[in-house]
């Protein structure tokens, strides 16, 4: 049977099931990426399970997200996923050295292999020809435990590319392009594969951009062919070795199938506050901004630096903006001081920030109240900035260093210069990036916990029969970010369960954790969403700090992939409308009976619920494998691998 590049990568890892869309299936992950903002429980997870080694073939843990050291939480934190790494046999990338994604795909990515990583955008590493998969962090320890890793299996969405990109038009209109035209939902139980003649005319790193923003879609992961180009990149990092072609057969077929004329596209950028509002640039040129900000993993290529250099090489920036470089890796930053670039840059009056996430995730580059914000970042989510009520718009690095020129939204055509033409360096400097773990096992190695690192809560089974108040009822793309912010304030309690919770939903709702709590003890509560619920990042703590404030039961119209995943993970039941008006019938402070839960999600997908102290009934619906219903009624996936192993 002849096979496209995802179906190719997917049959070499079955461990279990069945390769037709929606089975679950049980694959073999070679690689895992955890970052610190998700690492600290990953590593706490593998200390509860008694692991002494990871089994994959290579583990890393970056610490990328949390680098301001305002108190000594986050130093603490840095030593603790240090030790670890080196406990359990982790590569190990210190602060300073960039962004997990682009330095993973410098120093370890792969063709041919499979990368789970407790970060939803792990997906950028499918432009190396790798299938790689954002999950819940306790997903990536199993992993490193030697576990496969289960999903349902997802449909193939095959884009054809063809012709190449006009001048002042990059990768990041590819991406907007796709969101333009599916939205935040597109991908939705999809592996988006790239083929086609246009594909030569995009880099390595082209394609990184373009597969980062795939979990803007939605998708499960997006997947490249390993050619030419993928050979080329390796050579630059010296590791042309690792090397292997990977395409597609001749006549694969998809489940369905896109084209994009690159030669079509235009600059584009992605309104507030969702990815997927997007327009052309030229609909909303002149309106002011505040903000131009250069980095993150949507954009981490040595061209979207070089280019907007070269942009402002001899200019100024306009009166009153501020224009943030957040360079993605050490390695590039030094290849970029060599080279020139950030002297343009710094010269036209730019600030430049250590590498690594920062801004993108809220910590630190907060722009200011009531301006607009351009970022070449991956989400615009509201809040994700650092300012409560944000305005952030997405674009290309060229469109970013148009604004920042004229202090308003401009479409980087109207400049009035040559595009300029970038060109990588031959080689790049590729030494001391990443400390190798020991050679051998290191069960001797302690841990080093400050006192703000906490063991992870007890969960109870969940019980038969219970009743639940509807402590919030919440409209369509509820975000991570908005059920537990990220920035400077939150993420330093990442490893601190009980504090991390006070901030759960504080965006919808500031009185939440006081309810939560108010109701803990009297049997908890569950929530009610529209669609979409829990787009976003990958961080377990958006179901882990609500389940230890009592949350039981999530009542949607339909979840995004990884949060749902994480629900499960932690205990928490995810239910579904059978009939999606219901959701307009109920209100916040509703309460809900449910009765025979256990035999109830055993024996069928569908519960039948009362609304208390009426007459109305409603229908709610799971779409549970055993394996997951297992977990849900152990109480969560500990608990259950507790269950297991006695």
């Amino acid at each position: 049977m002849k096979q496209n590049v995802a179906q190719k990568l997917i049959q070499q890892h079955l461990i279990s099931g069945e390769m037709k869309p929606g089975n679950e299936i049980g694959l073999k992950i070679d690689q895992t990426l955890t970052q610190d903002a998700t690492g600290t429980m990953v590593m706490l997870e593998l200390e509860a399970m008694g692991i002494d080694r990871v089994k994959t073939e290579a583990s890393a843990q970056y610490v990328d997200h949390n680098l301001i050291q305002e108190d000594f939480r986050n130093a603490d934190d840095h030593l603790f996923l240090r030790s670890a790494a080196r406990k359990f046999g982790i590569y190990y990338s210190r602060p300073g050295n960039g962004v997990s994604h682009p330095v993973h795909m410098q120093q370890l990515a792969k063709p041919g292999k499979t990368l789970l990583g407790s970060d939803s955008h792990t997906c950028a590493n499918g432009c190396m020809g790798m299938l790689a998969i954002g999950a819940g962090g306790i997903d990536v320890a199993m992993a490193m435990a030697g576990e496969p890793y289960h999903i349902k299996m997802p449909k193939v969405m095959g884009v054809k590319l063809t012709g190449s990109l006009p001048d002042w038009v990059s990768a990041k209109d590819v991406i907007l392009e796709m969101l333009r035209r599916h939205d935040v939902k597109g991908g939705v139980n999809k592996i988006i594969e790239y083929y086609g003649p246009g594909l030569k005319n995009l880099s390595a790193m082209d394609r990184h951009v373009i597969a980062n923003m795939g979990a803007e879609l939605g998708a499960t992961a997006t997947v490249f062919p390993s050619d030419k180009e993928i050979k080329h990149f390796l050579k630059q990092q010296g590791r042309e070795d690792d090397w292997i072609e990977l395409t597609a057969d001749r006549g694969a077929q998809y489940d369905e199938e896109e084209h994009i004329d690159l030669s079509t596209l235009e600059p584009l950028i992605a309104k507030p506050s969702s990815p997927g509002n997007v327009i052309p640039v030229k609909e909303i040129e002149g309106e002011t901004i505040y903000q131009s900000y250069i980095g993150s993993s949507a954009n981490p290529g040595y061209r979207d630096f070089a280019i907007a250099g070269e942009i402002v090489k001899g200019k100024e920036i306009a009166a009153g903006i501020s224009f943030d470089i957040n360079p993605t890796s050490r390695q590039l930053l030094e290849q970029l001081v060599d080279n020139g670039h950030i002297a343009n840059l710094l010269s036209a009056g730019a600030r430049m920030h250590q590498a690594g996430c920062n801004g993108c995730i809220g910590m630190g580059q907060a722009p200011a109240t009531g301006r607009n914000s351009l970022r070449t970042t991956p989400r615009n989510f509201p809040g994700r900035s650092g300012t409560k009520e944000d305005s952030v718009f997405l674009c290309s690095p060229e469109t970013a260093a148009a604004s920042a020129l004229t202090g308003e939204i401009t479409d980087p055509r109207t400049l009035e210069m040559k595009y300029p033409k970038i060109q990588e360096p031959k080689k790049f400097k590729t030494e001391g990036m990443l400390e190798a773990p020991p050679s051998e096992q290191a069960s001797d190695i302690e841990l080093e916990k400050g006192p703000n690192i906490t063991t992870i809560p007890d969960f109870e089974q969940i019980e038969d029969n219970f009743d639940l108040p509807i402590l919030l009822k919440m409209s369509d793309n509820i975000s991570t970010d908005e059920i537990l912010a990220g920035g400077s304030r939150v993420l330093p309690f990442r490893s601190n369960i009980q504090k991390i919770s006070t901030f759960a939903f504080e965006i919808i709702d500031e009185n939440y954790y006081e309810k939560a709590m108010k109701k803990r003890d009297s049997g908890g509560h569950m929530l009610l969403a529209s669609s979409n619920y829990g787009q976003g990042s990958s961080r377990e703590h958006a179901a882990l700090a609500p389940r230890y404030l009592g949350l039981k039961v999530v009542l949607v119209k339909d979840f995004a992939r990884i949060h749902l995943q994480n629900l499960i993970n932690f205990g928490i039941l995810p239910l579904t409308f059978v009939d999606d008006s219901d959701f307009d019938h109920l209100s916040q402070d509703d309460i809900l009976e449910f009765r025979n839960v256990h035999q109830s999600i055993r024996d069928g997908r569908t519960l039948e619920i009362q609304v208390k102290g009426s007459n109305r009934k409603i229908e709610a619906q799971h779409d549970l494998t055993q394996r997951h219903i297992d977990i849900i009624l152990a109480g969560g996936i500990i608990n259950w691998i507790k269950q297991k192993q006695s």
